[in-house]
């Protein structure tokens, strides 16, 4: 094993993140038909929502509560209560994607494994529990729990301290996102992998240390 410790992204990464089905869920829970143009007016919200949580310009709380304030507007009750739904909708529906619990397992105990995630501590906790993985995770750090976004370096060097400052050529960082997750890595000194399976377009400015299509192939490449 050439890692003592390997951190992965949350959603998309070792876990399926269908949004549109989760607000259905939620949504159907309170008696509305969640069209698919409402998803695409939901989204067009949460999307910049997303951007500007992830370079630092609003806290989890603006953004958990604005993507939901109209809709609270209309059903008489808050944007609060109604991300907190949502969250449980997505945990309620919560999935490993293929092969990450392959991967997870052949990797416990040969490698110490851990989490950072941008996602919310109340669906992050709930999910690692239902699916099983909390014990083969030692370390979970939350953004909104450090109050750092990926990428922000200072998300990765919280991560190192808690894991006992490990020789950065020790640590491999794995996620689907080029810029918050690779980047993030690179910027932080760490080994990464680009978990690319529908093979975007890559950024010359950005090198990951390997990428990798599938869950079995990044297995293959780390324990054989």
């Amino acid at each position: 094993m050439p890692y003592q410790w390997i951190l992965f992204d949350a959603d998309e990464t070792l876990f399926s993140f269908d949004a549109l089905k989760g607000l259905k869920l939620m949504f159907s829970r309170h008696g509305v038909d969640f069209t698919d143009d409402d998803y695409r007016e939901y989204q067009a919200l949460n999307q910049p929502l997303w951007q500007a949580y992830n370079a630092g310009d609003i806290d989890a709380t603006t953004l958990q509560t604005s993507r939901f304030t109209a809709w609270g507007d209309k059903l008489g009750t808050t944007g609060q209560q109604l991300n907190s739904d949502f969250l449980q909708s997505m945990a309620d529906i919560c999935a490993p994607l293929p092969g990450v619990r392959e991967l997870v397992d052949s990797l416990h105990g040969k490698a110490h494994l851990g989490i950072i995630t941008n996602g919310f501590t109340e669906l992050q906790r709930i999910r690692l529990e239902r699916t099983g993985f909390a014990d083969a995770f030692e370390l979970l750090v939350i953004s909104e729990e450090v109050g750092i976004t990926k990428p922000n370096v200072g998300i990765f060097h919280h991560a190192l301290e808690k894991m006992g400052q490990p020789d950065n050529s020790k640590v491999l960082m794995v996620g689907d996102n080029l810029h918050t997750d690779i980047l993030g890595g690179i910027n932080a000194g760490l080994h990464t992998c680009w978990y690319n399976p529908h093979q975007q377009q890559g950024d010359e400015t950005i090198a990951p240390t390997m990428v990798t299509a599938h869950h079995d192939e990044l297995r293959q490449l780390l324990v054989a």
